[in-house]
């Protein structure tokens, strides 16, 4: 993406309880192009925000919004949508996104000019329209997943990054070990990102693709995968569960990520029907990233 190219937009903006941000997200989620959650004042409200390029169905969200709020017995929030201004996207958010350690790993954008701490494993991430920045909780615990497997001589040959957004944890694991890197994303602006950071970052045995899932043929030809990231959401997480481990080598490791606290049980419960079993639990921020194998 050029960093002279000026994108403007819309928000769809709601606030909503806290434990209902995950279900009001995913209500949006076919709407825009990408969904943000933030915490508000003590916790107990969440505002969830999706961004992107093209107007949405105000009807459709509206409608969308009414029937979460319906099936989950709360009154309906306001919803808002609004058009962005037209700004350097890329400049803002560079400003907003100062270098971040997470565990081994240095996320900085190309506007950082000095150099990574000693001993660190820099990643090359701009922060864009795709999800990803080390920002999030989810991406952190994803991130410090993959540095303990590292620290246990974890060696995995082939990883796939399901829903990879920006593509940080696929340049992480390209980084971390001698191995070949599937990114896949349903969004095919994510998959631009993320072959744009793929380059920044020299991992030439990384390749990002777009396309429906694990249905997509070329992930299956790839596979299967010592390693898969899926920091997506939980009932994707739930509903794809028995494709991953179709596609999980035996032995493999899958980092699952997306999920509160309270939905730990429905996901764990998922995977446990296809006989992975819980490794380790990072918590973060109300957050919880699960290694299974």
């Amino acid at each position: 993406m050029s960093e002279q190219k000026r994108i403007g937009g819309y928000r769809v903006e709601l606030e909503v309880p806290a434990e209902l941000a995950l279900d009001f997200a995913e209500a949006i989620e076919p709407y825009v192009s990408a969904v943000a959650m933030v915490e508000l004042g003590e916790g107990v409200t969440w505002k969830v925000e999706g961004f992107g390029e093209s107007q949405p169905d105000r009807a459709a969200v509206i409608s969308a919004v009414a029937l979460t709020a319906l099936s989950n017995g709360v009154a309906e929030p306001e919803t808002r949508i609004e058009v962005l201004p037209w700004t350097d996207w890329l400049k803002e958010n560079r400003r907003r996104f100062p270098p971040i350690q997470i565990g081994r790993y240095f996320i900085h954008g190309s506007h950082h000019q000095k150099q990574p701490p000693s001993g660190s494993i820099p990643l090359l991430i701009d922060a864009a329209i795709a999800f990803g920045s080390g920002e999030h909780a989810t991406t952190r615990g994803c991130l410090m997943a993959a540095g303990a497997m590292a620290k246990r001589r974890h060696r995995p040959f082939r990883v796939l990054d399901m829903g990879c957004g920006s593509g940080i944890l696929g340049v992480a694991a390209a980084k971390s070990w001698p191995c070949r890197v599937l990114l896949s994303d349903i969004d095919p602006q994510a998959r631009d990102v993320a072959r744009e950071n793929t380059r920044l970052n020299r991992v030439p045995a990384v390749r990002a693709i777009s396309g429906p899932g694990y249905r997509n043929p070329l992930v299956t030809r790839k596979g299967p995968y010592d390693l898969i990231f899926a920091n997506i959401l939980a009932r994707p997480l739930c509903r794809m569960a028995k494709d991953l481990k179709r596609h999980l080598a035996p032995g493999g490791i899958a980092v699952l990520s997306g999920l509160t606290a309270r939905q730990e049980k429905w996901v764990l419960s998922a995977h446990r029907a296809q006989r992975l079993y819980l490794k380790r639990r990072i918590p973060q921020d109300g957050w919880h990233t699960l290694v299974v194998g």
